[in-house]
């Protein structure tokens, strides 16, 4: 996946920039999302669990204290490792995912390279049931990612793809997902709705990114909001309820109001000081 070059890492989450020449100023759709709280506990505690049960040097470390912790140290980083793990995974089908656009649209592409990449980690499936999807909803392409912009609201993303499917202007939000025991694609979380509904509340999309040239949002009239799950055995889109997009879009923007509460609270200094006893407290026991 083509990295935006208006996006900058930075201490309060993924933020956008108007231009290459320019200081990034809101939030990214996705760092916004991050302020809802996400209950993982449970998947923390089972990912470590089941990590130390599988390790393979777990019966030499009975009887080390040493050995033992070194197993603990690496059960603790299980559901990191998976995590990161999967973030790669992600972009490499992206990335597929773009190139195939490209292409489509008789532009430069590396999708040869894309898939290459895919089949060197064993994930070339994912790549097989995205071809089969593309030409049985017949997608044409119009942007693949594509960044856009809320001046309002202050926020910026960018879109996987902008493409017409029988005759209606779809926004395109991709996310890779494992297969269930039963060989079906693992359930998209509800919160892509949110995502979705920002693509399309935008104000602005980018033209050119060192100019810092952007023109008013082409797509936002009404669109059909598609999130699209891509896995080894199938791929599943799912389209978001119009009769729900206005609560997700008014949680979102809550959302966005927290993020910059939380940023004014990080910027404003330390929380905590320490503190001296009282001088007369000194003095008594003088």
């Amino acid at each position: 996946m083509t990295d935006p070059l208006l996006a900058h890492a930075t201490e309060y989450g993924r933020m956008y920039a108007r231009s290459t020449s320019e200081q990034f100023s809101v939030p990214s759709i996705t760092t916004v999302i991050s302020q809802q709280p996400h209950g993982l506990d449970g998947w923390f505690g089972y990912m470590g669990a089941s990590s130390l049960a599988k390790d393979p040097l777990l019966s030499d470390c009975l009887g080390s204290p040493s050995k033992i912790k070194q197993a603990i140290n690496r059960a603790a980083k299980a559901a990191e490792t998976y995590r990161d793990d999967a973030a790669r995974r992600g972009d490499r089908v992206h990335t597929y995912c773009e190139q195939v656009a490209l292409r489509a649209l008789g532009r430069p592409h590396a999708m040869k390279e894309a898939r290459e990449a895919l089949a060197a980690n064993g994930e070339e499936a994912f790549a097989v049931r995205f071809d089969e999807w593309w030409e049985l909803f017949r997608v044409e392409p119009i942007a693949p990612e594509i960044t856009v912009w809320n001046k309002a609201v202050g926020y910026a993303g960018t879109l996987d793809l902008v493409a017409r499917i029988n005759g209606r202007i779809c926004l395109i939000d991709y996310k890779t997902k494992g297969t269930t025991r039963d060989g079906q694609v693992k359930s998209l979380d509800d919160k892509v709705v949110m995502q979705l509904v920002a693509g399309m509340k935008a104000e602005e999309s980018l033209v050119d990114p060192v100019a810092g040239t952007w023109e008013p949002w082409k797509y936002g009239e009404d669109p059909v909001l598609l999130a699209v799950a891509i896995g080894e055995t199938e791929v599943r889109p799912v389209r978001a309820n119009p009769e729900v997009l206005k609560h997700h879009w008014w949680k979102f923007c809550a959302l966005r109001r927290v993020w910059e509460l939380s940023a004014d609270t990080t910027s404003a200094g330390t929380a905590l000081l320490p503190i001296a006893p009282p001088p007369l407290a000194q003095a008594r026991t003088a």
